[in-house]
Parts: structure tokens; sequence; C-alpha cells
């Protein structure tokens, strides 16, 4: 199934893209209306609010005031860690019991108020944030919800910030419009990618891409969309993955590149390469059937270095490589240093840049990448290589170590 979680502030418009997302399909799994039901009466839930906070914060028929608890804990930050840690468990507990009878096809979304408060993010196949400027917000409540101002703002204090949800995001859909841009918004997201997404990881299969060797002007928002990537790839198989790298032409700032976030997974042996595969694939990461080899480069010439496994993902609207390779094998050392030789020459990413252009040129009518991939390899080989092992033995430079897969690296 496809795991998709919802998150966005107060007053955003989250509950209308959570109804559309509904209509359209999707099984609807809704954090607060399951909050609401682990505290009604006779539950354990409210059986242990009360006891934390007073037998006074239940109404005349021995419901939980809401009104009255809200004016506590958004008040009191150390109060409302301790409604917290009474409702998130339970709600948890039986979003998992609601997830676990969806169907291998369904397409799941989670609407979680603090997905990001809590760091689920890496629990979803996507995160889509739904996000509108605060002063929209703030006119929201006190229009519509008949809070004060000082409420509204309390509230709002209570959440992540806008930069802290719109920095765990896949997808961000823009609310300071009308109701109509917003559900204009959630169709095209609906049909463009997430039936795609859903149709190619029920068949374990990448997403397909016919486009040719097009550059784009390099994107400061790469690194954090590697990030974000890389938290949910650990998460797959957190007892094998030694860490997860961005590497290749999207990893070097300012860069021009093809728009495909190229990620490295460590594993102790190939043996683990394989054992997690079908975990990756889970994860929205298919393998890639015989690409099982990079080029051999001179200095290690021994095919047996040069070995990994290549996975992609499922989903269209996001491109990825995930190259999986031996911690400490040649090819694992070469992107890494590739990377922090081109990161740290500013000469040598020129170079490769002009030879990047002048290939993608050439290639242009191409619709696809194999050729150009291929008709750069010499230049790895010839120029590269020399240059970037002089500027490692010149700087002292060493690639990383794993202890552990608890203290790997993530997303570097």
């Amino acid at each position: 199934m496809l795991k998709i979680g919802l998150t966005g502030g107060i007053a955003s418009g989250k509950s209308l893209v959570a109804a559309r997302l509904q209509k359209l399909g999707a099984l609807l799994i809704d954090a607060d209306l399951i909050a609401r039901q682990v505290v009604e009466p006779g539950t354990a839930g409210l059986d242990r609010i009360t006891a934390a906070f007073g037998s006074d914060i239940l109404d005349a028929e021995g419901r939980l005031d809401r009104p009255k608890l809200g004016s506590v804990v958004f008040q009191d930050p150390a109060q409302r860690e301790v409604l917290n840690s009474i409702v998130h468990p339970l709600v948890r507990e039986k979003a998992a019991a609601m997830m676990a009878g969806a169907g291998p096809t369904d397409i799941v979304v989670q609407d979680i108020p603090l997905l990001v408060e809590t760091g689920q993010g890496s629990n979803f196949h996507l995160v889509v944030v739904v996000d509108a400027p605060e002063e929209v917000r703030l006119q929201r409540m006190v229009d519509f919800r008949a809070m004060t101002t000082e409420d509204a703002q309390a509230r709002m204090a209570a959440q992540a910030t806008t930069s802290e949800r719109n920095a765990a995001a896949d997808v961000v859909l823009a609310n300071a419009g009308d109701r109509e841009e917003l559900l204009a918004q959630v169709d095209a997201l609906w049909t463009g990618r997430l039936v795609p997404f859903a149709e190619n990881l029920g068949q374990g299969q990448r997403a397909g891409r016919h486009t040719g060797p097009v550059l784009s002007p390099a994107n400061p928002d790469w690194t954090r969309q590697a990030g974000v990537l890389a938290a949910r790839i650990a998460a797959a198989a957190p007892a094998r993955i030694l860490a997860v790298d961005h590497v290749g032409s999207t990893s070097v700032p300012g860069l021009a590149a093809k728009d495909v976030i190229d990620l490295q997974v460590a594993v102790a042996d190939l043996e683990t390469a394989d054992d997690i595969a079908a975990q990756l694939a889970t994860a929205g990461f298919p393998s890639v059937p015989g690409v099982n080899q990079d080029t051999p480069k001179p200095g290690n010439p021994d095919p047996a270095e040069w070995q990994k496994r290549f996975h992609a993902n499922a989903d269209p609207g996001r491109p990825v490589n995930l190259h999986v390779r031996v911690a400490g094998s040649a090819g694992w050392r070469y992107a890494l240093l590739f990377r922090d030789w081109l990161r740290s020459e500013p000469t040598a990413l020129a170079m490769y840049e002009a030879h990047k252009l002048e290939i993608a040129e050439a290639h242009a009518g191409d619709g696809h990448t194999e050729g150009y991939a291929e008709a750069k390899e010499p230049w790895f080989t010839q120029v590269a290589w020399p240059l970037m092992d002089q500027w490692a033995a010149r700087t002292g430079w060493q690639p990383p170590s794993y202890q552990s897969s608890a203290d790997g690296k993530r997303g570097q």
C-alpha cells in the first residue's frame, strides 16, 4: 500500500484536503478523530487524563471538556507534553490497527496534525504539508472558530513552525487562495503522482523516465530533499543500513545537474544488500535488475570491488537513484571522494560542469539518458580519477568509518 502522511498547521486547510483525498478514493485515518475516540467516557485514555489533570477537566456529563483542557495545555508546554504522552501512543496504536486492515493497492492517508512534531515523517512514502500564511490562519481561527487572537496565537505557537513543517515535506500544497485552487492542487496530486506511485509500488517497479539528459541549474533544495529521502531509506532497514549518503551531482552545491537525487546506501556486504532489497522496495525503492557493477577505475581495477545493487524509486514525482554498496569497497569510496573533491575544488566543479553540458547537448535528442551516461564514463577514469586521487593525497582526505548502524551518518 501507499502510505501518505498529511499534516499542516491549525487552520491551514488540512481537513479540506483530507476530505478531498478520501472522496477521490483514499483510505483516510484521521488522528484528530481517533484522539477523540480514545478519550471517550469509560476509556483508559480518559482515566489517565483525569488522573493527570484532575476531574475539573470533565463536563457535567463526565466527558472531556476540551476548551477547558486546551486553556491549560496550550499555555504550558510541560502540561502539553503530559497530555501528548497519554494520547499519542493510544492514537498510534489504533491507527496501526486500521492500517493493518488496508489492502495492498490502497492509498492510505494518515491525517496527523503533529506529524512533524512527533517525528513520524519517515514512516510514510510521502509527507504532504498543507501550508497557509500565518496571518491567514490567524484570521480564519478568529473569524470561523470564534477564538480570541490570544488563544489562536497560543495554538499556533504550540505547533511546529512553517519552515519546520515544510522542511519535512515531499509535497507542499499552498492554501493562500480560495477553496477551488486548493482542491485543484489535490486533484492534480492524486492523478499525476499518488495513483501511479501506488501502481508502481504494487507492481514492484520503478517509475518511468522518458526524458533525455536535461540539466537543471543547481537547486539549493536538493540537499533538503536528499535528507528527507535518506531518513526514510535508513528507517526501512535500520539494523542493516550503515549510512545513507547524498552523492552525485545534486550533492554538489552550485553544480548544474539532472534533477535526479543520487543516494548511496552503505552496507556490510553484498549479502546484506540482497537481504534488504525487499525492504527497500516496500519503502518505495524497487531493485533494477542487471545494474550490479560500476566501471572499475585505476588504482583498484578488481571488478569485485565495484559491485553494487541498484534501486530506483517508484514515485513519479521525484526521481531517485539508489546505489547500495559495501562500505569500504572501491565503488563506495569513489562516490564519496568524487563528491568531496568537487565540493572543495571550484576548478574541478567548473571543469566537470563544462563536460556535462557538452555531453548533454550532444545527446539532447536521445529521449533517454543511457547515451549521456556512457559518454561521460571515460572522463571519470581518464580525467577525474588522477586529479581527485592527487587531491585526496594532498589534503589527507579519508572516507568515513562506520562502526555500526546506530552511529552511521545519514544523508551527508
